[in-house]
């Protein structure tokens, strides 16, 4: 199967690629089908599959005392990746996170994806379980996505956890990492979080995909910034078109984001969340133009479980 980065170095025209979430435990996947079908018909490149990590709920017993259980809200994100790539023959991009992993388990879902012929993965150290203040690796895990990034080259190179193992296969992994144009959140500044970004394509990742922005300016200063400390690899920009008020302050405050005053007094003025889906596609798509007159190599569009903004989107551009 192809290689990311390929696709990046190749082509001559603006890529558009897609984000979207496995279904929720218990739905099917043809609900995910039928939502993403009008956007398979305009072929993007390829797709990224998000991976969730578990959560902690609590049960109360019998008894009237509390169990805390741990689940795993949206399963599935391999299975997925097979799924469209065997359904919709479309390179498919899993998440790969250090949180809830061991360096065993880790290598043994890198294992299965080799097996299944999946050749790209987005290495990402992962957020904390929801109500822990910081993130905590597993016993034995990796706490930086640096450390993923240099096990995932090492078996690239043929280097397995058990140094027992000889002329172990190699396997071939076109690996991408996140970049923060607003800088990530627990970084002291910029500077530092750049430095970070440099050790992870030094260490081998291939191409940088920016967490969402709505100012194509922070995009630019950032790929400059990026340029200026030796980082020379592709940095696709990734995108949102706002879709509801409540948006308005949510991304914000999860993501670490701005949002540009022009966008956020249109929002603000509008009556439902139908005006503001329009006004959030009219934002997304005059960024996206602007972005490839400036010849980026591919556009991402987070569709985060609705995919009618990026098909609306996608059908103006693509």
């Amino acid at each position: 199967m192809a290689k990311i980065i390929d696709y990046f170095n190749e082509s001559k025209e603006t890529l558009y690629s897609i984000e979207i979430l496995p279904p929720l435990k218990g739905e099917s996947i043809k609900g995910l089908f039928e939502r993403i079908m009008p956007l398979m018909e305009l072929k993007p490149k390829f797709i990224d599959v998000t991976y969730h990590r578990e959560e902690y709920v609590y049960k109360q017993k019998p008894n009237g005392f509390l169990e805390k259980r741990v689940v795993k809200k949206r399963p599935g994100t391999v299975g997925i990746c097979a799924a469209l790539m065997n359904k919709f023959h479309v390179e498919t991009v899993p998440h790969i996170i250090c949180g809830g992993f061991s360096r065993e388990e880790t290598e043994n879902a890198l294992i299965d994806l080799d097996f299944l012929g999946i050749t790209n993965v987005l290495a990402l150290r992962g957020d904390a379980i929801k109500n822990e203040p910081r993130f905590r690796a597993e016993p034995d895990g990796h706490n930086y996505a640096s450390d993923l990034i240099e096990q995932i080259v090492d078996m690239n190179n043929g280097r397995y956890l058990d140094e027992d193992l000889k002329q172990c296969t190699r396997t071939n992994f076109c690996i991408g990492v996140a970049g923060y144009p607003e800088k990530h959140f627990e970084a002291p500044n910029l500077n530092i979080d750049l430095n970070h970004l440099k050790k992870k394509i030094d260490l081998g990742a291939d191409y940088i995909v920016t967490q969402m922005f709505f100012d194509n300016k922070k995009y630019f200063d950032f790929v400059k910034s990026c340029r200026d400390v030796g980082i020379k690899v592709p940095i696709i920009p990734g995108l949102k078109p706002i879709s509801t008020i409540k948006q308005l302050t949510t991304l914000p405050s999860f993501f670490h984001i701005d949002i540009p005053d022009d966008l956020a007094k249109e929002v603000s003025r509008c009556k439902n969340n139908e005006d503001v889906m329009q006004v959030g596609i009219k934002w997304c798509i005059q960024q996206s133009k602007e972005l490839m007159e400036n010849n980026v190599p591919c556009l991402h569009y987070y569709s985060m479980g609705r995919a009618d903004p990026v098909i609306s989107v996608a059908r103006e551009l693509f």
